[in-house]
């Protein structure tokens, strides 16, 4: 691999695409497309229409994300996506291979989908599909310790030693950044909410980005909140597109609660916290002092404030016998790229790699 490795990262929120080498990902955008009606096809209702990326600002109501819950609902939505980044990137790298990020829990079809959009449509040299978790787990410079993962759909644990994945302690938790998202629609906007409405939409993202946080403990935070006067909190307001101030009680901004008090929000548990400790348990109980001196948080809701510590706390009372040590990286949020970006050029990854050859002789018919 002497050439730089595209590297992309297909998250079901957000697509972080880039060349190896770098500290960070050079194109970060929501994993969105949309339709809008195709002129020059004047065939069936299905077939009048074609693909775009991102938001239709004349057309809102027609975005959808090609992804859910980590499982792939459109993959005429994933192509468009992937040759949109291909393109960009073979500007100036025409000859480079590869790299996607995938779930772990990846059905064989999806893999196989996967590479025959990447061979037979766009037609790259050589492709390395890797483990996101392990990726995360390499950025952090580790090769044993526990990962915990939440991102926009999805949160996951998953124990690593020297390397291996742990397979019989790995967590998976259907919920992340949209369930978060879906409570601040209908809690600020009641029996209005439009899920395709750009104001909303606007609004909540800010909201979330700029207002929420994790509290270190709910109720002491909603008798703070209780006790000061309306109004007092200038930054604690939303407004309206006639500019009418709107003030956020106290749950809408303790709303990342929801990760480690799923209950609270009518939503399945366990928590982020009761799944990491659970994960942990079913490992030998000599490797606990190891796994948790290597605990790793990572994905876009780790940037919550407050999180880490809370996430941190909530494991080491636990284990209070045992010292804890959690790694927190100022790019955790692009862990999976960062990992894949230092693998890229490994040589114990040579063997991993399947060339367009390889996949010509093995798997097309």
């Amino acid at each position: 691999m002497a050439t730089r490795t595209i590297i992309i990262d297909h998250g079901s929120g957000f697509l972080k695409a880039g060349l190896s080498g770098f500290n960070e990902p050079q194109m970060v955008f929501p994993s969105i497309v949309n339709y809008i009606p195709c002129r020059e096809n004047p065939g069936p209702s299905y077939a009048r229409r074609r693909v775009s990326l991102g938001i239709d600002i004349c057309r809102p109501d027609t975005f959808s994300y090609p992804i859910h819950r980590g499982r792939v609902l459109n993959w005429e939505g994933v192509e468009h996506i992937w040759s949109f980044v291909l393109e960009k990137h073979r500007l100036q790298n025409e000859d480079s291979p590869v790299m996607i990020t995938e779930f772990p829990q990846r059905e064989p079809a999806d893999r196989q989908k996967t590479l025959e959009i990447m061979f037979e449509l766009l037609d790259v040299p050589s492709i390395l599909l890797a483990d996101q978790l392990e990726m995360s787990l390499y950025s952090s410079g580790l090769l044993t310790g526990v990962v915990v993962d939440s991102g926009y759909s999805l949160t996951r644990v998953q124990p690593f030693h020297l390397g291996c994945p742990l397979w019989s302690s790995a967590k998976v938790l259907e919920f992340g950044g949209q369930d978060l998202s879906a409570y601040l629609f209908k809690s600020l906007f009641k029996e209005d909410y439009n899920l395709h409405n750009l104001f909303q939409l606007d609004t909540v993202t800010t909201t979330q980005m700029t207002k929420c946080y994790v509290p270190q403990n709910l109720g002491e935070a909603l008798d703070f909140y209780q006790s000061l006067p309306k109004g007092s909190d200038e930054n604690n307001a939303y407004h309206l597109p006639d500019g009418t101030p709107v003030e956020l009680t106290p749950m809408q901004r303790l709303a990342p609660e929801m990760f480690f008090s799923p209950e609270v929000f009518d939503l399945q548990g366990p928590s982020i916290s009761q799944a990491v400790l659970d994960s942990i348990k079913t490992c030998e109980v000599s490797m606990h002092p190891l796994l948790l001196s290597h605990l790793m948080a990572c994905g876009g809701n780790s940037l919550y404030p407050g999180f880490t510590k809370r996430l941190y706390g909530l494991i080491a009372d636990h284990f209070s016998s045992i010292k804890t040590t959690m790694w927190v990286g100022s790019n955790r949020n692009f862990s999976v790229w960062l990992g894949a970006s230092v693998v890229a050029h490994l040589s114990t990854y040579k063997s991993k790699w399947m060339t367009k050859e390889e996949y010509d002789e093995s798997f097309k018919l």
